[in-house]
């Protein structure tokens, strides 16, 4: 590859000169017309220059938005699948957050939370959505697991486990308990991935063992994890 620059002949492949580290002409992968640094299409036969980055390439700190993003490339669209659900919902966090500055009421809730998405991280579920006050896991998709009732069970128990040592030192420090519910199901769902934009994607479960598994949170008592009858049958 010869530099315009300094004259200087580089082998193939080169983007930038090797002596005076000037950008290099590219050649283009549809038709092998040279093209001047910095165009992004070629000349000849219009074809892009620049590749857009593989999936696999990209990166985000968001581990759900990584599971999703994986999926998307699939036809998930109607796809069956058995599910464990699992809700946990922090009692007492809105009258909490009444009381505190909005920033106090974060330093405490958001480590309460962290212990949670990291207990269904430990047995390979996956948070579906994370409210300022709880979280919605699957244990069982996108990442299949015969026995994903049990590690939705061990996970609640994690998360009980977990909080009652925060809350305990919180006590501690002088500041209000934190405890939680949370509620459990197993059963089918339709699955499917929603193009968020931005190269995001969201992987939903559609059905009524998600609304139970809600429900089942919601009157169990605080403290405890609600487990309905077809997940206890499965453990």
């Amino acid at each position: 590859m010869h530099c315009a620059k300094c004259g200087n002949d580089n082998r193939g492949g080169r983007k930038f000169c090797a002596k005076c580290a000037a950008p290099l002409a590219r050649s283009c992968s549809q038709c092998g017309a040279l093209n001047e640094p910095g165009e992004d299409f070629c000349g000849e036969c219009a074809a892009p220059l620049v590749q857009a980055p593989s999936l696999a390439a990209k990166k985000s700190n968001d581990a759900p938005i990584r599971v999703a993003e994986a999926y998307a490339s699939e036809n998930l669209d109607g796809e069956r699948k058995t599910i464990t659900a699992l809700f946990a919902d922090i009692k007492g966090s809105m009258e909490l957050m009444e009381d505190l500055d909005p920033e106090e009421a974060r330093a405490i809730v958001d480590p309460a939370l962290k212990l949670m998405i990291d207990a269904v991280s430990r047995y390979d579920g996956y948070i579906v959505q994370s409210t300022g006050d709880g979280i919605f896991a699957l244990f069982g998709a996108p990442v299949a697991h015969e026995d994903h009732p049990q590690r939705a069970l061990y996970a609640a128990l994690r998360v009980q486990e977990e909080l009652r040592r925060y809350s305990a030192k919180l006590v501690a420090d002088g500041g209000n308990p934190l405890r939680c519910r949370i509620g459990i199901n197993t059963g089918e769902v339709v699955v499917r991935s929603i193009a968020t934009g931005k190269g995001q994607a969201e992987y939903t479960p559609i059905g009524h063992t998600t609304n139970l598994a809600s429900r089942m949170q919601a009157v169990a008592p605080v403290g405890s994890i609600a487990v309905a009858e077809s997940t206890r049958k499965l453990c």
